[in-house]
């Protein structure tokens, strides 16, 4: 594999020329790459393990997803590396080598879709394809300082994708700017072209951003000016997701933790949250997976192996009350943002992760990361990741979530904001003390 040349991001590197040629297309022009988790008819879907991709055969036909893209003008130009069964946030695999993050080589890239966030961040295609289940597109986005949009639960066909655990899985998709992010997200949405809108109120989760270790006027404060600037100062509110989540969602109970957890390390009802979607999502793994896992034994990397086989070993559990979770979740945020409120949290707790870092410290950032990442996990909210430039040579990013079927308005909202973003980022480096 060439891994100087394009970032080791391909499994495998073909062109698919779009179903029609015309320039009116809305894609028209654009490249792209797919996670290999997407059927492309004629190739075998590998989920990011070679034993998978010698016991199943080639995909007979290619996924929705990647057909709409396609028919909207764009060309594919191959299939990108992955974490093994898309069971990791990291971006690490042992079969096919981790893709080098063009923003930081000797971080991690982020996962599971690792390869397509590369490959966008690496200018080797205009936007790229990936899943999310967990995290799996916004983390690699924010570590490779490019957008990343996860869409409300269920708007966008999972067929033709291999499922991880489908109360979570999403169709979601990379870019380098707002423009083509947007125009992406309407061709797999179908949804008219994008005007700009203003939301009714955006709320910073506090809590949610003292659990960052990138400082707060990085940050916070950048999205704060920006919005001041735009819309006014009215329709900023505070707000502490971990008490609304504590309050609202009286089923979360039996998942707090009972052991030392602090308030320092994380947000109990939201570190809660995150059990009971891990919970779920072993449970779904199992359903889909446990009879091949335990009858070929796959060769799986450090860490992977670990949660694959406590997923295949669980014991069947009652899922009813994670359904209630959802429930008294989905409420208490619609209630918080109303129709055309905004949430702003960070995408993930810090800076990605150095190459091989010392578990121990690697778990304590990923149950952070867990625990920011399971708010739209669980209630099926549309979230994007938004790149603010490099702090200390390394990317930041922010999030905002909007409320199920908001994904247009979100889309729109990028695109109005970014610009103020990123003059406010610029401002910053003009003033380095700040």
């Amino acid at each position: 594999m060439e891994k100087d040349s394009d970032y080791g991001a391909f499994t495998e590197k073909f062109l698919l020329r779009p179903s029609s040629s015309s320039h009116d297309l809305p894609l028209s022009g654009l490249t792209f790459a797919v996670k290999d988790i997407f059927d492309v008819a004629g190739y075998v879907t590998g989920f990011g393990n070679p034993d998978w991709a010698r016991t199943h055969p080639a995909a007979e036909s290619t996924a929705p997803s990647v057909s709409t893209i396609l028919k909207g003008g764009a060309t594919c130009i191959g299939k990108t590396v992955m974490d093994e069964m898309a069971y990791s946030i990291n971006g690490e695999n042992k079969h096919y080598g981790t893709p080098v993050n063009p923003c930081a080589p000797d971080r991690v890239p982020g996962g599971s879709s690792s390869g397509s966030a590369i490959v966008v961040g690496a200018d080797l295609a205009h936007f790229s394809l990936g899943t999310d289940t967990g995290g799996s597109v916004r983390v690699p986005a924010s570590y490779c300082g490019i957008f990343g949009f996860r869409p409300s639960h269920g708007v966008i066909s999972t067929s033709g994708v291999v499922p991880m655990a489908q109360s979570f899985d999403t169709v979601g998709w990379f870019a380098r700017d707002p423009v083509v992010l947007s125009k992406v997200g309407r061709a797999l949405l179908q949804i008219p072209d994008a005007h700009p809108v203003r939301p009714a109120q955006l709320i910073i989760a506090e809590d949610c951003f003292q659990l960052s270790s990138i400082p707060s006027d990085r940050v916070k404060q950048v999205l704060v000016h920006s919005v001041e600037k735009l819309f006014g100062g009215h329709v900023l509110k505070q707000a502490n997701l971990g008490d609304v989540v504590k309050d609202k969602v009286p089923s979360l109970n039996c998942f707090f933790d009972k052991g030392n957890a602090r308030q320092e390390d994380n947000i109990p009802s939201l570190a809660a949250l995150s059990s009971a979607m891990r919970t779920l999502q072993r449970h779904e793994f199992k359903n889909n997976h446990g009879e091949w896992v335990i009858t070929v034994r796959p060769d799986l990397g450090p860490g992977i192996s670990e949660r694959v086989w406590e997923a295949v070993r669980a014991a069947d559990e009652n899922t009813g009350v994670y359904h209630s979770v959802k429930s008294e979740l989905c409420a208490a945020l619609a209630e918080l943002l109303g129709d055309t409120g905004v949430l702003a949290i960070p995408t993930v707790p810090g800076p990605p992760p150095k190459l091989q870092m010392d578990p121990a410290t690697l778990e304590t950032f990923r149950a952070r990361a867990f625990s920011l990442l399971s708010t739209a996990g669980v209630s099926g909210f549309c979230q994007v990741n938004i790149p603010l430039g490099m702090y200390e040579d390394l990317p930041v990013s922010v999030s905002l979530l909007a409320k199920h079927g908001s994904d247009g308005f979100l889309l729109s909202l990028v695109e109005t904001l970014y610009a103020t973003l990123k003059e406010q980022v610029e401002s910053l480096k003009s003033h380095p003390c700040l």
